[in-house]
């Protein structure tokens, strides 16, 4: 057995009657009604049987049997009906709005013998097309099937890349879709916002429900929100909760600023209990809590094992050069009482301190150069 991928998301199982040596990449040209279609090879081996147990497929089933391996001509005329799938696709449109349909058109997908092709389409309600298929089957001259899909389909069929910077799920692996409600998003506590849960179809993510059993369990851990905490800071009210940390966050109540302080579940719990007993504790969080809480972060940063808060250190002071105010007031520098030299420490030759050293303006051969511009 082997799992042969066609235009986009469609997907079958064949059997390898011949025994053909077909390896993941192949095109083959396997059997279908009518005539015979082309298609490349997506799974080989025992992946095949953990594919079909997956989605539910009996293996003594029967299926549609793998002819050969693609010749040339084969691999031309599939070509050639690929490139037909646009203009028919824009043909077909007019001739919707020409009828009058209540439907979309979404992809046109050809057979790979130009025999049959494939017109997948989008309908809020039921639409009679049957006049829409004689009036193709007559202008294109091929067999006319129509599919209708959903707006999850349309988005999988056409492809494109998600907000995680991956290519589609239901491009690549996705083949159910379960349905995506609004209490999945309130379970893992994310942000109402439509835009941000909404997915390229426009209906809601298919990845929301993928940790939704993971939350659905662990929030069974956390005690009933809606109590208010006693305490003798005040009466802590309940803002929300961070489900994979096990903390519950709490505001207490009168307070000018808002200060959120994130309390443990069991913290939580044993506040609770003791409200009951009609004790009230001290703070919402104990000792041991609060130096967790109080732990440093470090920001330190992988790269080159530099910390991000190295820009705002003061930079390291040069040493100022002498100004020019001070060589005017001592043009010659001369020895001042300031200015004596100490005995007790090693003096640094200076060559302007040397008797040797000359100014340049007292250089003979610069006052020869100054002459001779005068003349």
């Amino acid at each position: 057995m082997v799992e042969i991928r066609f235009k986009n998301t469609r997907k079958d199982f064949y059997e390898n009657v011949n025994g053909l040596p077909l390896r993941v990449g192949d095109i083959v040209a396997v059997e279908s009604n009518p005539g015979h279609d082309i298609g490349i090879v997506s799974l080989v081996g025992e992946l095949v049987k953990n594919q079909m147990e997956k989605q539910g497929v009996k293996i003594n089933s029967e299926f549609k049997k793998v002819y050969r391996k693609a010749k040339q001509v084969d691999i031309q005329k599939w070509k050639e009906a690929i490139g037909l799938e646009l203009p028919t696709m824009l043909r077909t449109r007019e001739m919707i709005r020409q009828l009058g349909l209540t439907m979309k058109l979404g992809d046109v997908e050809f057979q790979g013998d130009r025999t049959k092709a494939i017109f997948y389409y989008i309908a809020d309600e039921r639409v009679d097309f049957r006049q829409l298929i004689r009036i193709m089957a007559d202008e294109f001259r091929i067999r006319v099937e129509m599919k209708q899909i959903g707006a999850r389909q349309e988005a999988g069929r056409l492809g494109g890349i998600g907000p995680c910077g991956r290519e589609l799920c239901c491009t690549t692996w996705l083949a159910n879709f379960k349905t995506t409600t609004t209490n999945a998003a309130r379970t893992q506590e994310l942000s109402p916002n439509p835009q941000k849960l909404a997915g390229q179809c426009g209906k809601l993510k298919c990845c929301i429900n993928y940790e939704l059993e993971v939350y659905e369990n662990e929030k069974k851990k956390f005690p009933p929100a809606y109590h208010d905490l006693e305490t003798k800071e005040g009466m802590a009210r309940h803002i929300k909760n961070d489900i994979l940390k096990h903390l519950m966050y709490y505001e207490i109540k009168g307070e000018h600023t808002a200060i959120l302080k994130a309390v443990p579940v069991h913290r939580v719990k044993e506040i609770m209990q003791l409200n009951r007993k009609g004790i009230i504790p001290d703070t919402l969080l104990d000792e041991k809590d609060m130096l967790e809480t109080k732990k440093e972060v470090d920001y330190a940063s992988n790269l080159n094992d530099q910390s991000l808060t190295r820009f705002e250190l003061k930079p390291n002071k040069r040493p100022r050069k002498k100004s020019r105010k001070n060589y005017e007031k001592n043009p010659n520098n001369q020895k001042t009482e300031n200015n004596q030299p100490d005995d007790s420490k090693p003096q640094k030759w200076n060559k302007k301190n040397n008797n040797n050293y000359k100014r340049r303006n007292d250089n003979p051969n610069n006052k020869n150069k100054q002459n001779q511009s005068n003349d």
